[in-house]
């Protein structure tokens, strides 16, 4: 392992919490800009609006499953490389963006984008553990989590406000100039050395090589505990980011009737979310990830149920209760990935975002059946039945937990 002096490994540490949070909220500004801006694009590209959501859930599609890539990559070849090369891919991409004439070129480079977009969420968490002191760990993943939220809401405001106002050509290259900025200062900021992990080398076949690769991820999701964290995150994430997508239906209709750009201001309520991401490290150190599982569950129980009030200010309040149980949520998990994973850290996490990118893209199609029922009433009850399920889950855990207490206690 490489010798780092104390004052340079502080210095380090502390560079490389600032890089991965706005390496973060480059990615999240690139993936959800165009969220707000899918009427502009349906317009622009004279397609339907249904149509128009491709752009998102295809990225999301492709970013989920390059997750697993980018775990066995980093593994292999160390975690900066992939997160550099990538990032500056992706601010290449979005010139592509700019010269885009059909919206089946549109869709083909947000599909490429995806792939480029899941190397910091992948590899982030993992490069925590290894980078820095256990002091540091659990703020570092709160601070990041809290950048995820903030990424999320600036990228959907972005592009509410760039598709009032702008072209889509010009809206695209004002997109590349902020992620080239960002990139450039991800890459200024990174570390120059990395404090690689001591493994044994040996040299082996390429076939043994994919079969280690298999049993790192088959070794993490064969344990129960981290099986159940990977449906917690994957069950509220797929409730809560897609009550944001049909809110912005409910209140643009009557008797709302809030402007396209109006209605994506109701991202500002993941500013709860921000907060409870920055404030989860301290709590998860007093009071656990079990209770505070509980806790979050409770939230987004009661957000959920507080918007069949449906008055504006209610909506408002709920979603802000939401986003707070959510991110809560996803805190927790994400500590508790990165603390448990031993070995095969990236993979750990790859398949934890992993679950958590296909429960949002699983979860746009599985609440449009209660839209279409039933509209927003319709999506409150399919959200009770995902909390049900997000109830059981969290029930296991514990369960699964005072079991490895109670052993460890025997010992």
């Amino acid at each position: 392992m490489t010798e780092l002096t104390p004052t340079y490994r502080s210095h380090a540490q502390t560079r490389l919490i600032w890089a991965l949070c706005i390496a973060s909220v480059v990615v999240y500004i690139n993936l959800y800009t165009v969220q707000g801006m899918l009427p502009s694009i349906a317009e622009h590209f004279d397609v339907s609006g249904a149509q128009a959501t491709l752009v998102l859930s295809v990225t999301s599609f492709t970013l989920a499953f390059s997750l697993l890539f980018y775990a066995v990559l980093s593994d292999r070849i160390g975690r900066l490389a992939p997160i550099v090369v990538s990032l500056w891919l992706l601010a290449a991409s979005n010139v592509l963006l700019i010269f885009a004439q059909t919206f089946d070129e549109l869709v083909w480079v947000r599909l490429l984008q995806g792939a480029l977009l899941a190397a910091v969420p992948a590899i982030s968490m993992a490069y925590f553990k290894e980078q820095l002191a256990p002091s540091f760990m659990l703020k570092a993943a709160a601070v990041y989590i809290m950048a995820n939220s903030m990424g999320g809401i600036t990228g959907r405001i972005f592009g509410g406000l760039m598709a009032q106002n702008l072209s889509w050509q010009t809206s695209m290259g004002l997109v590349f100039l902020v992620t080239l900025m960002g990139v450039a200062l991800v890459t200024y900021l990174l570390p120059r050395k990395e404090i690689k992990p001591a493994v044994i080398k040996q040299k082996v076949s390429l076939l043994c090589k994919i079969k280690q690769d298999f049993d790192g991820f088959i070794f993490h999701f064969s344990d129960p505990q981290m099986r159940l964290a990977y449906i917690v995150g994957g069950l509220a994430f797929m409730m809560m980011v897609n009550q944001f997508s049909f809110i912005q239906l409910h209140i643009m209709a009557e008797p709302y009737g809030l402007s396209r750009f109006n209605a994506t201001l109701i991202f500002l309520c993941y500013s709860s979310g921000t907060f409870a991401s920055y404030l989860s490290a301290k709590w998860i150190l007093r009071y656990g990830s079990l209770p505070l599982f509980r806790v979050a569950l409770c939230l987004m129980l009661c957000g959920t149920l507080l918007t069949l009030v449906d008055t504006l200010v209610a909506i408002v309040i709920s979603f802000l209760i939401t986003a707070c149980g959510f991110f809560l949520t996803h805190s927790c998990c994400n500590s508790f990935v990165a603390m448990r994973a031993t070995s095969h850290r990236a993979k750990a996490t790859s398949l934890y975002l992993c679950c958590y990118y296909l429960g949002a893209s699983l979860g746009g199609p599985y609440l449009m059946l209660f839209w279409h029922k039933a509209e927003w009433n319709g999506v409150v009850v399919g959200s009770m039945s995902l909390l049900a399920l997000l109830l059981v889950a969290i029930w296991r855990l514990g369960i699964h937990q005072q079991s490895t207490e109670a052993l460890i206690s025997e010992d």
